[in-house]
């Protein structure tokens, strides 16, 4: 389970559009058991289940707008690209056309800047997921109380704030890795200051989590983000760390 936590590619690879009252394709296996219901992106056609895409919600007035949650009232249409692809259909106009045909009208309010309040929707949600498992007891932090943690086999998922030193990242990857967790842990993409913001703690660097199935709730949280944000950084430790920030990382909260 600790192995497949740490599964961080994107969850973008096929789609299926809503449609303008969302209708779903089920597809049912061989023994008859009912799978997820598929959706299809207006943009590539690709299809995949609800927790796979992102959802765009039309609004009364006719406003476009992300709905990454899959919660909002009324309309909605699905799609499956990154950033950079929704961005460049927005300003192409294909977007549009996408759009009009799935909600079957043509007066829609599209934002210019849709794919950056999509980014920032998806990055919310991850940080509001943390900060849920936090206060339902799900992680721990704490550069040494996270060190035994991972060396007793206790960790399903390890992260990193973007700014954690490098030594205090390798201590606690090898730790995990004795415990038979994953290669190593997963590069937050935002540093120390947020990540404390959305745990409600002081000086938080280094992350994990305790629980298997909350793991998997803030790893899928995550893909989800890094794959529309930028799908070819992803979420391995390869991001740059700034020092070695052993000291602070002591003193860590």
């Amino acid at each position: 389970m600790r192995k497949s936590s740490n599964d961080n590619r994107p969850v973008t690879s096929s789609a299926r559009p809503g449609r303008v009252h969302e209708s779903a394709e089920v597809g049912t296996s061989e023994d008859g058991d009912r799978h997820q219901p598929e959706r299809t992106c207006v943009l590539t056609r690709r299809k995949g289940t609800r927790e796979e895409l992102i959802r765009l919600a039309l609004g009364p007035d006719g406003s476009v707008a992300p709905d990454v949650r899959a919660r909002a009232p009324g309309r909605g249409a699905w799609i499956s690209v990154a950033r950079a692809e929704l961005d460049a259909a927005n300003a192409k106009g294909k977007l549009k056309g996408a759009l009009a045909r799935a909600f079957r009208t043509d007066k829609l309010e599209i934002p210019a800047d849709l794919g950056a309040r999509t980014e920032a929707a998806l990055r919310q949600a991850a940080l509001d997921r943390l900060g849920m498992e936090a206060r339902s007891g799900n992680l721990i932090n704490g550069s040494e109380r996270v060190e035994t943690a991972a060396r007793n086999g206790k960790v399903h998922l390890l992260l990193h704030a973007l700014d954690a030193g490098e030594d205090g990242r390798r201590r606690l990857d090898q730790a995990w890795r004795v415990g038979g967790g994953a290669e190593r842990g997963l590069i937050f993409p935002e540093g120390r200051a947020i990540l404390s913001m959305a745990l409600g703690r002081e000086n938080v660097v280094h992350v994990a989590l305790t629980d298997p199935a909350a793991a998997a709730r803030v790893a899928h949280a995550l893909a989800r983000w890094r794959a529309f944000s930028d799908p070819d950084r992803g979420l391995q430790g390869g991001e740059p760390a700034s020092g070695s920030g052993s000291a602070e990382e002591r003193d860590e909260g």
